[in-house]
């Protein structure tokens, strides 16, 4: 359905037995709003007419942003990231399957060169593995350089996550995503510090960001530089 507000804005309704509508934006999803079943069209288009600035913002901020999200680009000639950096794809044919990092290049070795599955395969298991190594260095120096603070996560791994880029349990167990590794250090430095933050305060309140502001004083700036990038 379509509705004009100094431009188109194209949305989906999904009907469900929530108890509330509510409104979502995605980068691939587009706009969905989401409502209890009997909500009449009017109630939808009042509600998204209500939030076109909100909804036309963040639509905008999709058209700019970076994905970083590989699978489309790994291809010979194809541009990936890796630790903010990007790196031309190289697929060569190989009688055993290998990853080679090289100034310049990701060489990917295929028995088949044309096999383009096995490559996003490989290529996002080599992330996997190279993300646990990093991080794993990086929140042990962090912990050593903020003992002073006597962050204790009682877990952590690295895992694909796609919605968040971090999170920390109540059980205090810390999980950070591993597309991280696709981008500067900074910013996993600022993510893992984010959910150390929450071993204290397990809330975004204002006790959290003046703890967060103490060990991470640039946190304002690289929250905003990461939302640039969709997974």
């Amino acid at each position: 359905m379509d509705i004009k507000e100094d431009q188109i804005i194209n949305y989906k309704i999904l009907y469900s037995r929530r108890r509330s509508i509510g409104i979502s934006v995605g980068a691939d999803s587009g706009v969905i709003v989401r409502a209890p079943y009997r909500t009449s069209l009017k109630t939808v288009e009042n509600l998204v007419l209500s939030k076109s600035a909100w909804i036309k913002k963040h639509l905008a901020n999709y058209k700019v942003a970076t994905r970083i999200n590989n699978q489309i680009f790994v291809a010979d000639g194809g541009m990936v990231l890796f630790r903010g950096k990007e790196y031309q794809i190289r697929i060569t044919e190989s009688k055993t399957y290998f990853i080679k990092l090289t100034e310049n290049q990701i060489e990917i070795g295929l028995k088949n060169t044309g096999d383009r599955k096995k490559a996003v395969l490989m290529l996002e298991k080599w992330y996997k593995l190279i993300a646990e190594d990093i991080f794993r260095k990086k929140i042990e120096e962090i912990l050593i350089l903020f003992k002073d603070y006597n962050f204790i996560p009682t877990a952590f791994s690295v895992r694909v996550l796609k919605r968040r880029w971090g999170s920390c349990t109540s059980k205090g167990k810390i999980t950070i995503s591993s597309e991280l590794v696709k981008l500067n250090d900074i910013y996993l430095e600022y993510v893992i510090l984010h959910e150390l933050c929450h071993l204290r305060h397990h809330n975004h309140g204002k006790e959290f960001y003046k703890l967060l502001s103490e060990v991470f004083p640039d946190w304002k700036k690289r929250r905003n530089e990461l939302k640039r990038y969709i997974r």
